[in-house]
C-alpha cells in the first residue's frame, strides 16, 4: 500500500509535476494549494509525510509547520525558491526536517522522502534507557520520567544515536552523515540548531548532552 503525502503548493505547476512524479512511485499525493487548506487537509487526514511551500497565501510554510508540530512529529519537507542560508536554519528550528530549494529535481525529492520513511521502518523492538530518559524503539516515543515527550524526527534520531552511543564523543560531521545520510549538503550549524532545540525539550537531562570544545557532542554523566 502507498504512502500518504500530503503536498501543499500555490503554484500549480509544481504540484502536478509532484503528484505525478510522485504518484509513478507509488506515492498517494494529496494537494492543496494554500496554508489555510493545508491545516484543514492535516486535521482530518492521515499522513506518512507532509511536504510544504514556503510562500503561499492564507498561511505560509512555517505557520503551517508550527501548527503541525504542536500535534505530530510526522517528517516534514520544506520546499522554497528562497536561498538564503537563515531561511534553512529558521525551518529547522522550527523543526523542518529536509529543505528543498525550487527548482529542484523530482527524483532528488522522491530520494529524500524515502531516506526518512526509510529510517522509520528499520526501527528495531527495543527499549534504550538512561537515567529518567526511555526511548522506546518499537513505539518511536521518548519519555523523561515517564511522561512523553515531543520531538521531532530529526531530534529522535539524534537522542536515539546519542543513547546508542553513551559518552561517545562524536563530531558534527558524524551526526550530519548519520542523521541527516551522506548526501545531505547542509551547513553543520543545521546540527547545533538540532541539539538546541532538544536540550530546550530535556528539562532536567539537559545536562547530559554536553558539547565538547573542538570535537562536538558527547552524551552521559560528565567524568
Amino acid at each position: 500500500m502507498g504512502k500518504n503525502v500530503l503536498y501543499a503548493d500555490d503554484e500549480p505547476r509544481f504540484r502536478k509535476l509532484v503528484k505525478d512524479y510522485l504518484g509513478k512511485e507509488g506515492f498517494l499525493v494529496t494537494e492543496v494549494s494554500d496554508g489555510k487548506e493545508a491545516l484543514d487537509a492535516f486535521s482530518y487526514g492521515s499522513y506518512d509525510l507532509v511536504i510544504l511551500d514556503v510562500m503561499m497565501p492564507q498561511y505560509d510554510g512555517w505557520a503551517v509547520l508550527r501548527e503541525i508540530r504542536k500535534v505530530s512529529s510526522v517528517p516534514v519537507i520544506m520546499l522554497t525558491a528562497r536561498e538564503e542560508e537563515n531561511d534553512e536554519l529558521f525551518g529547522f528550528e522550527l523543526g523542518a526536517d529536509e529543505y528543498i530549494a525550487k527548482p529542484f529535481s523530482p527524483k532528488i525529492l522522491v530520494a529524500r522522502i524515502q531516506s526518512l520513511l526509510r529510517r522509520g521502518k528499520e526501527r528495531q523492538e527495543r527499549l534504550l534507557v538512561y537515567q529518567g530518559i526511555r526511548l522506546d524503539v518499537s513505539s518511536h516515543r521518548v519519555y523523561l520520567d515517564d511522561v512523553e515527550m515531543d520531538m521531532s524526527p530529526k531530534e529522535y534520531d539524534l537522542l536515539k544515536y546519542f543513547m546508542e552511543n553513551i559518552n561517545l564523543a562524536v563530531s558534527r560531521e558524524k551526526l550530519l552523515d548519520v542523521v541527516w545520510g551522506y548526501d545531505y549538503f547542509g551547513d553543520l550549524r543545521t546540527v547545533d540548531t538540532h541539539i538546541k532545540r532538544l536540550r530546550s525539550k530535556m528539562g532536567i537531562y539537559s545536562r547530559l548532552l554536553q558539547t565538547v570544545r573542538g570535537v562536538g557532542y558527547r552524551f552521559g554523566e560528565e567524568k
